[in-house]
C-alpha cells in the first residue's frame, strides 16, 4: 500500500483556475513564495495580503482545503519541494558567527534524523526488504546529488550479493527503464521538486510493471504520485546545500533491514569478508 500523507493535496491549478480574478491575485503570492507566509496565522495573513480573515478562509476552502490548518500544512510541504539554495542559505545563520552557523547546521542534521526516526515504520522496511530479495534485479535510479546515495545504496547492497544496478544519466535510465519487468523493483531517489531524468525513469518503468519505491522529502514530490510507494527523508539545511544526513540514515536503516532478513546468508558472507579485512592485500600494513 502507497503511504500517503495525512491531508492529501488538492489538484491545485484547476481549483485556482475555479476562484474569481480577485481571489486569485490574493492567493497567487503565497502560493508562489511559501516560504514567506507558511508560519502566518491566518489574521497575519489576511492583514499581509491587505484583506480579511472571513476572505482567506473562504479562498482556502475553495481550494479544496478542509482549514486553514490543512492549507498551511500544504504550504509547508509546497515549501520544501520548491525551496532553492538561496531561501534556504537566507533562512540559515539566525545566531551569527561560525559556532552559531555550525551549531546550527548540525542541530537542523539532528532534526532531520529525528523526524526520520519518529515517522519511519519498522514493518515497511521489512516487507521492502522481502521485495528486494524477491526481485529479479533492483533499478537505483537518481541523479545530481541523489547519485551518490545510489551508489552508496548498490555498493552496500552488491557486498551480500544483490543483483542491484545504478542508473544515474538519462541514457542508463532510460535503458534500464525500458527493460524493467514486472519481476524488477525499481528505487528512485529525488528531492525537492523531483529532477526530470528520475521521475521519467520512475515513470517508465512503472508503465513497464516494475514496481516502484520512491525515496523523496515531500508527499509533493512527483514521486510519491508515480511510485508504488513513498519514503521521506528530510533534506533540510540552513547552508546552500541540501543535507543528506537523513537520506542516508535511511539507506543504512534498509541495508540493515536486508541484512537481518537473511541473517544466516549474510552471516556467511561477513565470515568471507572478515577474512579478507584482515588479511586482504587493499588494506595498509606498516
Amino acid at each position: 500500500m502507497k503511504a500517503k500523507a495525512q491531508i492529501a493535496a488538492p489538484p491545485l491549478p484547476e481549483r485556482i483556475d475555479q476562484l474569481s480574478i480577485k481571489r486569485q491575485e490574493i492567493i497567487r503570492p503565497i502560493l508562489e513564495h511559501p516560504r514567506e507566509y507558511v508560519l502566518l496565522s491566518v489574521r497575519a495573513l489576511a492583514k499581509r495580503l491587505g484583506t480579511d480573515p472571513a476572505t482567506i478562509v473562504r479562498i482556502v476552502r475553495g481550494l479544496g482545503f478542509e482549514s486553514y490548518r490543512d492549507f498551511q500544512h500544504h504550504l509547508h510541504e509546497l515549501s520544501l519541494a520548491f525551496a532553492t539554495s538561496l531561501d534556504t542559505m537566507r533562512a540559515g545563520g539566525q545566531d551569527g558567527g561560525m559556532p552559531g552557523y555550525i551549531r546550527e547546521a548540525l542541530e537542523q542534521d539532528l532534526k532531520n534524523l529525528q523526524g526520520l526516526k519518529n515517522s519511519l515504520d519498522a514493518r515497511r522496511l521489512v516487507a521492502l526488504a522481502k521485495r528486494i530479495y524477491a526481485a529479479r534485479k533492483i533499478i537505483l535510479i537518481a541523479g545530481d546529488l541523489a547519485a551518490y546515495l545510489a551508489h552508496y545504496f548498490e555498493y552496500q547492497t552488491s557486498v551480500v550479493g544483490l543483483p542491484v544496478f545504478s542508473a544515474t544519466s538519462y541514457g542508463r535510465i532510460a535503458h534500464l527503464a525500458r527493460t524493467a519487468t514486472k519481476q524488477d523493483l525499481v528505487i528512485a531517489i529525488s528531492f525537492r521538486r523531483g529532477l526530470r531524468q528520475t521521475v521519467e525513469g520512475a515513470q517508465l518503468a512503472r508503465a513497464k510493471g516494475a514496481y516502484c519505491v520512491g525515496i523523496a522529502d515531500t508527499f509533493l514530490s512527483p514521486l510519491a504520485r508515480i511510485c508504488d510507494e513513498i519514503f521521506l527523508a528530510s533534506v533540510e539545511s540552513t547552508s546552500f546545500a541540501a543535507s543528506f544526513t537523513a537520506p542516508v540514515a535511511l539507506l543504512n536503516a534498509i541495508v540493515v533491514t536486508c541484512a537481518q532478513y537473511r541473517r544466516a546468508e549474510t552471516m556467511v558472507v561477513v565470515k568471507e569478508l572478515a577474512e579478507e579485512q584482515r588479511k586482504g592485500f587493499r588494506w595498509y600494513t606498516a
